[in-house]
């Protein structure tokens, strides 16, 4: 890579008429092809019903847990805002209809970040190879593409995903081609432009760290080089350094706080959301029990209780009247973690013989060392542990509910253990993290963040531990009802901005590594996405959107990928046997570098991922793949160009380009209606008249 050194050169355009021409067609096209029946279909389409529903909630200033940075969602829900929806469409499901509901702002706010990828190609093609030619092709393969008009015009985080990674990248390529305007006011506004493209990339999606990673590569290539420049004092090196460590890393870093900091200033009401998080960052929440709440600052025997498990996004300690299924352990009523509040969540802290009082009268407060029954507020059951393996975590014994009325047996003794705790000290409602140990089996109550499946409705599974370090079998009483204590409030509980800042983080990193598949829920993997092997419905029933890609671009695009990397290998070894070889066109050999790396950082960290993957999780990669296509095809032609006579060259040229011209626009014009909408049989029917274009069995539109 360090032979295909960059111009350190102004380029000399070819016309600047030309260039804007083609620059105008471009953007032309890609507003028709990507604002054509943006209203249509008047309903709730895929995911909509996530991020409508999330928008709807910055809105209204609800909280709500999401596994992904705030940045996305608050814009659809300004963008809403701004445009006259009142956020109170509920989102509930795919295929609801908007009945006078203005969704039309956050669509058309979507569709043009999207839409903004395709110029963003072109000039980024073009300050990488200086080639008019690569920069029209590489958009036009993004301009053509109907996966990426579907992706582009819904109500979803990718569109906002989409436009912030291309950003970065057209930031990237725009400072490396104006090495000689360096600290200049356009050169820092380009330096400026990336860091604030890269903070908002990793802002929507935590998949924005790849092209952190990318322009993190070129910028420390760029670094070396000027390095090795000798003509230059180590003064200008260093100069060079501090104006990328200040806008390529700390005003990212400082943006990413920021969008936080309103994030959890605009979120302040109780949502759906708050049992993800702890007991104190609730309490900061208006509308959650524990705002403003008071209770005792003590915990008590007799006192009725909800316990909250300690571990990042861990649940509430739960029952309800299902039993386990047969086969599974005991025969007995479940005991889960559940994330939401809920009636089924209250236990009652009973004594046990041993330490019964003979003045009932009396508060006795529940200290370290101490005995307790948990009996369940709502089924009157008792927090039992036997020698069953639990459900999931076969080494752990399993937790149930037995007795009836508050008897039941031996089993049902735990002894508290405050981490940390002494002799006689008393249990905090809060602040206190304590073990529950089982008397009698000698394990620690835990919860080892495993979904139930469906007989447990995905809650989360409660176990008994043999191992006392368990990092996860740490709870604290959050609510705390006891009329014989005086109450104090819950705000003197409150964390810091930086506190509720860390725990988001844990929550939502959490939250990705849980996203595992739902039985009966349709994913793909890594190997069919390149090959377009299968698509994903956006809308189903009479009106259907179908997300598939445009198979010449897609199919083409891995030709010349491997085209590329042939081509690269030959220059590399002819350069190797004939050092004074040059070829004129190595300023696109070496664009052609970097967007491989951008494509291959894009698209293999997702073979090793352990999380639920859907089609759409490929589409930052394949906008790298059609850049370098772009590219190479451009070098190709030029080879044509120097190795045949002329004329030949001129035919064979333009009849090469007419024919992929041509192929492109046909692809697009059979494969538009999975993009614009579909009625009718369906592909697989005879009768359908997308059955002549269902060219594999695996497209199911």
């Amino acid at each position: 890579m360090s032979e295909l050194k960059e111009s350190t050169k102004p380029a000399a355009k070819k016309s600047s008429k030309e260039w804007w021409f083609a620059f105008g067609v471009i953007v032309v096209a890609t507003l028709l092809t990507r604002l054509y029946k943006i209203a249509e279909p008047e309903h709730v389409c895929w995911d909509e019903t996530h991020f409508g529903k999330m928008g709807s909630w910055y809105i209204k200033r609800t909280f709500f847990f999401d596994v992904h940075p705030p940045l996305g969602k608050m814009l659809i829900g300004l963008s809403g805002y701004l445009t006259g929806y009142d956020g109170q469409f509920p989102f509930e499901k795919p295929g609801d209809v908007y009945e006078n509901v203005n969704y039309l702002g956050m669509r058309l706010f979507c569709t043009l970040l999207g839409a903004a990828t395709v110029p963003f190609a072109f000039v980024t093609v073009w300050e990488l190879t200086e080639s008019l030619e690569a920069s029209f092709l590489a958009s036009t393969l993004f301009l053509l593409d109907v996966g990426l008009i579907t992706l582009n015009q819904y109500i979803l985080l990718d569109p906002i995903l989409l436009f912030f990674v291309m950003g970065s990248v057209l930031g990237m390529a725009k400072v490396g081609s104006q090495t000689y305007k360096e600290f200049s006011a356009q050169w820092y506004f380009w330096l400026v432009w990336t860091g604030v493209m890269l903070a908002g990339s990793i802002s929507v999606k935590f998949v924005g760290l790849f092209v952190v990673l990318l322009v993190g590569l070129h910028t420390a290539s760029q670094l070396w080089n000027i390095l090795g420049d000798t003509s230059q004092p180590l003064t200008h090196v260093l100069k060079h350094f501090v104006a990328r460590a200040l806008c390529l890393i700390l005003l990212p870093i400082l943006l990413y706080v920021c969008f936080f900091y309103v994030h959890l200033k605009v979120l302040n009401h109780t949502g759906n959301g708050d049992g993800f998080y702890s007991s104190a960052f609730q309490s900061q929440l208006i509308g959650n029990s524990l705002h403003n709440a008071s209770m005792p600052r003590e915990v008590s025997y007799g006192a009725v209780v909800s316990l909250k498990n300690h571990r990042t996004g861990g649940g509430y300690l739960h029952s309800h009247w299902h039993l386990y299924p047969e086969g599974v352990g005991a025969h007995q009523q479940q005991i889960t973690a559940y994330t939401h509040k809920d009636e089924n969540n209250k236990w009652a802290i009973k004594p046990i013989t041993e330490i019964e009082q003979d003045d009932k009268d009396e508060v006795q407060i529940l200290r370290h060392g101490q005995y307790v029954r948990l009996e369940h507020m709502v089924t009157k059951r008792n927090l039992h542990s036997h020698k069953e393996p639990a459900p999931m975590t076969r080494k752990h014994l399993q937790v149930t509910g037995y007795g009836e009325n508050g008897t039941g047996d031996a089993n049902d003794v735990w002894v508290v253990h405050i981490d940390g705790g002494v002799k006689n000290q008393p249990v905090l409602t809060v602040t206190s993290k304590f073990r529950l140990i089982h008397h009698l089996q000698k394990c620690v109550l835990t919860t080892s963040g495993k979904q139930l499946p469906k007989w447990g409705f995905e809650q989360q599974e409660v176990s008994c531990n043999p191992n006392f370090r368990d990092k996860n079998a740490l709870w604290n009483v959050e609510d705390n009802f006891s009329p014989k204590l005086p109450n104090v409030t819950v705000q003197v509980y409150a964390p810091s901005f930086w506190e509720r800042f860390l725990e988001s983080h844990a929550v939502m990193l959490q939250g990705n590594a849980g996203l595992k598949p739902k039985e009966g829920e349709v994913t793909s993997k890594p190997w069919q996405w390149p090959i377009n092997y299968k698509g994903q419905f956006f809308s189903g029933n009479q009106y259907r959107i179908y997300l598939l890609g445009n198979p010449v671009v897609w199919w083409s695009n891995l030709g010349f990928l491997a085209l590329f990397c042939s081509v690269y290998f030959f220059q590399l070894l002819r350069h190797q046997r004939s050092p004074e070889v040059r070829s004129h066109e190595h300023k696109k050999l070496a664009a052609g570098v970097w967007l491989l790396v951008g494509w291959a950082l894009h698209y293999f960290p997702f073979w090793i991922m352990g999380r639920v993957l859907y089609f759409h999780h490929y589409f930052p990669a394949l906008m790298f793949n059609s850049m370098l296509s772009g590219v190479i095809i451009s070098y190709t032609l030029e080879a044509v160009k120097e190795l045949l006579a002329e004329k030949v060259a001129f035919v064979i040229r333009h009849s090469l380009l007419g024919v992929f011209a041509s192929s492109l626009a046909y692809s697009f014009y059979l494969f538009a209606p999975l993009a614009y909408g579909m009625t009718g049989a369906s592909g697989n029917d005879p009768n359908s008249t997308m059955q002549s274009v269902r060219w594999l069995e695996s497209w199911e539109f």
